[in-house]
């Protein structure tokens, strides 16, 4: 019982470290990339999943916020999706191959 309670605010915190990095992408992208690294830093402190939604929103290579169009490219095929960081060329491909 005392696992979850701290799960679900370290969950709480990465979605608020992610609304926070998306606000400061624009004006300063190097926080914003700090933000990410504070968020995956508490990813691995405590064992919450990665919800779905914020899988694509990151590189896992250089932490940096994704944002379409900005610097990073999506691409669909079928049910997989790519999702290419334009600061450092890592390719991340999330869903289901057929």
């Amino acid at each position: 019982m005392k696992q979850n309670k701290y799960d679900a605010i370290a969950l709480e915190r990465i979605y608020r470290l992610f609304e926070l990095a998306e606000e400061e992408m624009d004006k300063k992208p190097e926080r914003s990339k700090r933000y990410i690294e504070l968020a995956r830093f508490i990813e691995k402190r405590y064992p919450v999943r990665w919800p779905p939604e914020l899988k694509t929103k990151f590189c896992k290579k250089c932490n940096a916020f994704l944002k379409k169009g900005k610097n990073a490219k999506i691409a669909k095929k079928s049910t997989l999706t790519i999702v290419k960081c334009l600061e450092c060329g890592f390719e991340r491909k999330t869903g289901t191959k057929k």
